[in-house]
């Protein structure tokens, strides 16, 4: 069943995030560390009456996750300045009035790669095409079999052991949102859930990643390039909504 005051949080939580992350995308530039990027997002965040969802949430220092190159997700903020070539990943999480946006995006920095390029223009595909075909009634396994799909057929893989999720008056809720499966297999969505959607890409055929040191930071251990993009989406009825866009 559709609740349509959840639905109006959930909007107005996926509005608030959706602007934040317009203007981190106006300031990423070479020459801009990812701690600046995080000083902006947190008073951005809070300008608009929101809490950072990221920031001490299992220990995590920062509002951003900041993924740069090979990094594939869970980069924390440091001081090294973007560099043109690299390209960078930002997921930034908040709430609002109790209820939880997420969202994802890889940008260029100057010009980049073919092979950069190609895997941010995937990773976006892969999750479009997933959102497409979100409604109640379809399974967990069907947006898995989409995301793993599209990005195969690049030559790219997925990781496998990191998820997209539930969200709603918790940053991460059941289900899990896997980037690979098969139709119809998994749990069944409903109207009125809110999940997050969320393609990690690695350019290469093995997404084998590593953790470092800082018990946080994901990547490549094969030095590729890897994108991130992620949005909330509402499950309708008969279709979906994208909550974090504007």
């Amino acid at each position: 069943m559709l609740d349509k005051k959840a639905l109006s949080g959930m909007r107005e939580a996926g509005k608030r995030l959706a602007e934040v992350s317009e203007i981190l995308k106006e300031n990423i530039m070479p020459g801009v560390t990812g701690k600046e990027l995080d000083e902006i997002a947190e008073q951005e965040i809070r300008k608009r009456g929101s809490v950072p969802a990221f920031k001490g949430y299992g220990g995590f220092p920062a509002t951003i996750c900041f993924s740069v190159n090979e990094v594939v997700i869970h980069g924390i903020p440091s001081d090294k300045p973007l560099v043109p070539g690299d390209i960078v990943s930002i997921d930034i999480g908040l709430s609002y009035g109790g209820w939880y946006a997420d969202m994802a995006f890889t940008m260029p920095v100057g010009k980049v790669s073919e092979e950069k390029q190609k895997l941010m223009d995937v990773t976006k595909k892969a999750l479009m095409n997933a959102i497409s075909i979100v409604k109640a009634g379809i399974h967990v396994g069907d947006i898995g079999e989409v995301v793993e799909k599209t990005v195969k057929e690049a030559g790219f893989c997925v990781l496998r052991d990191y998820t997209g999720h539930g969200i709603g008056r918790k940053l991460h809720m059941e289900p899990p949102i896997f980037n690979y499966g098969r139709k119809g297999t998994g749990p069944i969505l409903r109207a009125g859930q809110f999940i997050a959607i969320e393609p990690m890409v690695v350019a290469h055929g093995d997404c084998t990643v590593a953790v470092a040191d800082d018990k946080w930071t994901v990547y490549s251990i094969y030095g590729k390039p890897s994108a991130h993009f992620e949005h909330t989406i509402a499950v309708l009825p008969d279709g979906y909504e994208i909550l974090t866009q504007i």
